[in-house]
């Protein structure tokens, strides 16, 4: 890991410990997930968003006042808007995308949860990801919540990423050993 992003997560790891303390103290986590997901969701969606966060152009004042103003109007919980309106005074907003998701993992840890990086060549059906889940969960003990994305260049198949683990079973993969596995013979 480089520097710079050793001195991002460390940041976002204490903004997210002290959100994940006061949401938890008041029993508003499954608040905090939903607004977790709707700042994700506008931070996919918006370039002028990853802009205000991100870029050193923006004053102090002008990035407090729009991410205050968002924080509102998504409805964010109090904590949230509150720890994103300090980092815009500190001018820590770009560890916002390290701050969601460590407060994901400590969500998950609190829930027993484990996430499941899952990678597939087509999207997966609710019924295929339900089952999915109801294999690792047998395997590791644990609920396991999918986090799913499409890399069509896997040709069939899947990649499962579980904290350290990794399964592949993409056809590319089964391609790659076999072309290897030709090359030690010729």
């Amino acid at each position: 890991m480089s520097e710079s992003a050793s001195i991002s997560s460390g940041i976002a790891d204490r903004y997210a410990t002290a959100v994940f303390e006061i949401v938890k103290e008041n029993k508003n986590l499954s608040k905090l997930e939903a607004s977790l997901d709707d700042l994700s969701a506008a931070l996919d969606d918006s370039a002028d968003l990853r802009d205000l966060i991100a870029s050193p152009i923006y004053s102090r004042d002008a990035q407090q006042n729009a991410i205050t103003a968002i924080a509102d109007k998504m409805g964010l919980v109090p904590s949230l808007q509150n720890a994103l309106a300090l980092m815009a005074t500190k001018r820590r907003l770009f560890v916002v995308p390290h701050m969601i998701s460590r407060l994901r993992e400590m969500i998950a840890e609190e829930k027993g949860e484990v996430t499941a990086d899952v990678v597939s060549a087509k999207a997966l059906t609710a019924k295929q990801s339900e089952k999915l889940s109801e294999t690792l969960k047998a395997k590791v003990g644990r609920d396991v919540k999918i986090n799913a994305t499409v890399d069509e260049s896997l040709i069939g198949g899947l990649v499962v990423k579980m904290g350290s683990k990794m399964i592949d079973t993409s056809i590319r993969s089964k391609l790659n050993s076999l072309q290897n596995a030709m090359k030690e013979v010729g």
